[in-house]
């Protein structure tokens, strides 16, 4: 009897379990956190996408399905190239130089247009799938690029306040080039009320295309730094101090029928400070503890009522979690 044939060696870009398929979520968001356009956000524990992702032999990327509950998500285009999680993940090929392809199918928990990172979340969903395939998986880091490449497909340019704090969970300070997670209290809650709205952040980034006086780009400087300087301290005052937008705020809360109110409401029930989730039409507030986000949560929720509009309010911890794999 002649001898077994020895096993043949493991593709040196396949998974070391062998795993040929995996599902990943990541959480939605709130981008800006008012005063830090474009490179500051946090996770939300809230709504989430979430990602089943593939290994296939052939070297392409494509995208089976897309599903969910929330309007809109079965007009999302399949092409990769044009979808946000396909794109990182063609990046993501590209960049490693992958024999092997990548099938997607996407479970869209997040609201079109919301203003809660759901293009984001997308394509970190699929990154973090995708990355568990890989024979040596990358950092969070490393992923970075591939998700900017990915959210600039929706947003038209690449900033990472949304795709950063869902890589890594908390608050995060996102440049063109790196991540840097911020310290943050763990009595520090948040109420994310995302009203029967929907605002595409194109519109949105549209009406901030004039220029500002240098004297308001002082002053919102100097709000960005009290409150960077509280958080990292941990003093409530300093937060409430910083947490006032002068820049995007005013242009865009005329697109947000009844975010005036939903403010109001929020500071009148002891809100550190609150304003607009990203590129709206989301609305967020943060509390010194998470008694006081829920008393005020009901009120937010009434305020956009009186403007005509259901919504939906969510208490979390402003260190939210992390985009993960799932079983």
């Amino acid at each position: 009897m002649s001898a077994a044939s020895p096993a043949s060696p493991a593709r040196s870009d396949a998974a070391a379990d062998g795993a040929q398929q995996a599902r990943a979520f990541a959480p939605a968001s709130v981008g800006n956190i008012g005063v830090g356009f474009d490179v500051l956000g946090h996770s939300i524990d809230g709504p989430r996408d979430i990602a089943t992702v593939r290994r296939i032999e052939e070297p392409v990327v494509r995208i089976r399905a897309i599903r969910g509950d929330v309007p809109g998500a079965d007009s999302l285009p399949l092409e990769a190239k044009r979808n946000t999680a396909g794109q990182a993940l063609i990046s993501l090929r590209a960049k490693l130089g992958l024999a092997h392809g990548f099938e997607l199918e996407l479970d869209k928990g997040i609201p079109l247009g919301s203003g809660l990172g759901g293009s984001a979340a997308s394509c970190v969903a699929a990154l973090v799938a995708a990355n568990a395939l890989l024979a040596k998986p990358l950092s969070r880091d490393a992923l970075y690029e591939f998700a900017l490449d990915g959210e600039s497909v929706s947003s038209g340019s690449r900033h990472g306040d949304n795709v950063a704090p869902m890589l890594l969970g908390g608050v995060v300070m996102a440049t063109s080039t790196r991540m840097i997670p911020l310290s943050v209290p763990d009595w520090l809650h948040a109420v994310v009320v995302h009203p029967d709205q929907v605002l595409e952040t194109r519109r949105a980034r549209a009406v901030l295309s004039d220029p500002y006086p240098l004297s308001l780009v002082v002053k919102q400087s100097a709000h960005l730094a009290l409150f960077l300087t509280g958080l990292q301290r941990g003093d409530t005052q300093l937060l409430r101090e910083g947490l006032v937008d002068l820049l995007v705020e005013p242009r865009r809360a005329p697109l947000i029928p009844g975010f005036a109110a939903v403010k109001a409401a929020a500071l009148d029930h002891a809100a550190l400070g609150a304003s607009i989730s990203g590129a709206g039409p989301s609305c967020f507030a943060w509390f010194a503890s998470r008694a006081q986000a829920s008393v005020a949560a009901p009120a937010m929720r009434a305020a956009f009522a009186d403007a005509g509009f259901d919504s939906r309010a969510y208490v979390t911890a402003v260190s939210g979690p992390r985009a993960d794999v799932i079983g």
